[in-house]
């Protein structure tokens, strides 16, 4: 009689389409990671610059990574004024252990968090993802248009850090560029900053400021500007009397990166104004605040634009937008997912 009961029900459960066995996820949030203090700066830029993904040379590795730890010692004691400008560190990491807590209360699910250029930080994280009894880790990256220097070095990360059974486990949402909930979120945060200085869209240009990579990522393959072109377009469908640009800031070393760059843009504005006195800076890709938009943006960026007198306001990223945490927790239910050796750069085959 039970037996027969009990499998009345599984058949009903499967009719009606329902998981009898459902798995048990944790999730990953996974982010760039920022210096917490002045003394984090130089191995922050050290695990950053030897990143193979991020620089890429034709070198030896023992190489490359003796010439661009040197880099960094020599560019670390630089830009110490540049972050003592905006409090001595970058807040991306505290804010990132706060979305991740603020999705942990929405989720009741486990939420790790990865700072890909935090070296000390690194043992504890693999740790505690070693000790997930889960059936599958979803990760969300806070990029939204994919790169392989990106989202790419931390699968890539992940590949040389973790076992076979755990990275089975995984899956990504790779990028959400066009995603109505990125796009809604992003949306929100200007139409605010139009209120709260009573600015009129006609009398406005946005100007969105993305992270730049370099031009020979593209054309081997990484999709990064494109998917900065859908954000762009996306966000400009609210605001259709507003002039609207892209451009792409924080170019490092020689080589031609993706155009326009920000700072020419910035120089040049007045021939693409239109008579606008109105400027709001958009940082595209990002989503958390760091050193690219509290400095890079506020104090190189701005001021151009204010000498030429222009009204200028830098849109603060999404950080721990209420919008942004509900759009990050509708993100996370995608079932379009892939694994990690999915987003993992793979070496150009010489030609014959």
């Amino acid at each position: 009689m039970i037996i027969k009961k009990f499998g009345h029900k599984l058949l009903v459960y499967f009719e009606k389409g329902v998981n009898m066995f459902p798995k048990e996820t944790a999730y990953i949030i996974a982010n760039f990671g920022g210096p917490r203090n002045l003394t984090e700066i130089r191995p922050f830029l050290e695990t950053l610059l030897t990143d193979p993904d991020v620089i890429r040379t034709k070198w030896p590795k023992f190489m490359q990574e003796w010439l661009f730890k040197k880099i960094a010692k020599r560019r670390a004691k630089k830009i110490q004024k540049d972050y003592k400008k905006i409090g001595g560190k970058s807040p991306i990491f505290q804010d990132t252990e706060n979305l991740a807590y603020a999705l942990s209360e929405k989720l009741d699910k486990k939420v790790l968090t990865f700072h890909r250029y935090l070296p000390t930080t690194h043992q504890n994280f693999i740790d505690e993802v070693n000790q997930l009894k889960v059936d599958e880790i979803k990760i969300f990256p806070m990029f939204p248009q994919f790169s392989y220097a990106t989202t790419g070095s931390i699968a890539r990360f992940f590949s040389k850090h973790f076992e076979e059974q755990t990275l089975r486990k995984m899956r990504w949402i790779k990028s959400y560029p066009g995603s109505s909930h990125f796009i809604n979120s992003y949306q929100k945060k200007i139409e605010g900053l139009f209120l709260e200085k009573d600015l009129k869209q006609d009398e406005t240009m946005l100007l969105f400021s993305a992270h730049g990579v370099p031009e020979e990522f593209i054309t081997s393959g990484d999709i990064y500007e494109s998917e900065c072109q859908i954000s762009f377009q996306r966000i400009m469908q609210k605001f259709p009397y507003v002039l609207g640009k892209l451009s792409f800031q924080s170019k490092f070393g020689k080589g031609e990166w993706i155009k326009p760059y920000t700072e020419k843009v910035c120089h040049s504005i007045d021939d693409l104004s239109q008579g606008r006195k109105n400027i709001i800076i958009v940082p595209l890709s990002f989503t958390s605040d760091h050193i690219e938009t509290l400095y890079e943006i506020e104090y190189e960026y701005v001021p151009i634009l204010r000498n030429k007198g222009y009204q200028v306001y830098r849109c603060p990223a999404l950080n721990l937008d209420p919008n942004w945490i509900s759009s990050i927790y509708e993100l996370l239910k995608s079932d379009d997912l892939l694994t990690n050796p999915m987003l993992i750069r793979k070496p150009l085959k010489e030609k014959n």
